[in-house]
């Protein structure tokens, strides 16, 4: 489909979400798709919180393996994540897309369909983007506008020592279904929800903030080794985590569960005095560890302590 029919085609399915506001005190997208610039407005005593993320043909799908509407799921759910993982409210999502002269209107009718499905569970809107021709592959970049009280968003640079260091759901799942994927095996979408259609923890982000228990907080997207190091980084802290207190997910082994990555869970430090539910918003919440003075994390299992490389994704690794 040309660009200007598959921009309206966008437009069109964008506006059946009915959710662009206007003059609502409240904020929200009140110009979108349609002209050079959306027009946003945040709630008075916000701040905004911006996030952009890359979904690589072959890197972050394939099409051979995630059907198209998993694939602007996913694309959302990234940006999503972020939001989550600041304690923030998402508001608008900016979609440029760049497609190569092989793919189907279909497939590209489909991802929109995931995306905004979840666009609209949790009330954002797609307020604009852009549109190319890729040369090879299909190229997705996703912006996400949230909002947060000002001064409220929750960095990962609080962590202290004492701390206690907790994990929402459970890890590996998504990286468990990659291997199945690498290795051959056929899987139907439908029974690996975690993998395909992640929820990014809003809900729980959000309560997390409210309540003043994290200190600081990051989404596991590049797995837990790896993110919980950049808090310990950004905090100037150290971290000590017990393999038996970790909860991974069903056919998750350690270290897909230490190093896999894709989750979209929440990994946060809270004070030790302070009560930190079991369950929030219907998400499971684990203590698995401790900050402590001094650099790196440690990983305490089989009765001895190790130090724990950051093994979760990284690009240009090598």
């Amino acid at each position: 489909m040309p660009e200007l029919k598959l921009i309206e085609r966008i437009r069109r399915s964008s506006n059946r979400g009915g959710n662009i506001t206007r003059n609502n005190s409240r904020g929200g997208v009140q110009a979108g798709i349609g002209d050079d610039c959306a027009v946003l407005r945040l709630p008075r005593g916000h701040e905004a919180l911006i996030t952009t993320d890359f979904s690589l043909e072959n890197v972050h799908f394939r099409r051979a393996w995630h059907p198209p509407d998993s694939v602007g799921h996913r694309c959302l759910a990234r940006g999503l994540s972020d939001i989550a993982a600041m304690g923030g409210e998402p508001v608008a999502a900016f979609l440029s897309l760049a497609l190569p002269r092989d793919v189907r209107q279909r497939w590209v009718d489909e991802f929109l369909r995931g995306l905004l499905r979840l666009a609209k569970r949790f009330g954002l809107t797609l307020a604009g983007g852009d549109t190319a021709q890729s040369p090879d592959g299909i190229l997705a970049d996703i912006v996400v506008l949230g909002s947060v009280p000002a001064g409220e968003a929750v960095l990962r640079s609080g962590a202290r020592a004492g701390d206690a260091i907790y994990v929402t759901g459970q890890l590996g799942g998504a990286a468990t279904v990659l291997h199945r994927l690498q290795a051959g095996k056929r899987i139907r979408a439908r029974d690996f929800p975690g993998h395909f259609y992640p929820t990014p923890r809003l809900e729980v982000g959000r309560y997390l903030r409210e309540h003043g228990l994290a200190t600081a907080m990051i989404d596991i997207s590049d797995g837990l080794s790896t993110d919980l190091s950049h808090i310990c980084e950004e905090s100037r802290v150290g971290a000590r985590i017990v393999g038996t207190e970790i909860p991974a997910a069903s056919r998750a082994i350690l270290s897909l569960a230490l190093h896999g990555g894709d989750d979209y869970e929440l990994l946060f430090t809270a004070p030790a005095k302070m009560r930190v539910p079991n369950t929030i918003a219907g998400v499971s919440v684990t203590r698995i560890g401790d900050i402590i003075r001094g650099r790196g994390v440690r990983l305490v299992q089989n009765g001895s302590e190790k130090k724990l490389a950051a093994g979760g994704w990284q690009h240009f690794k090598g």
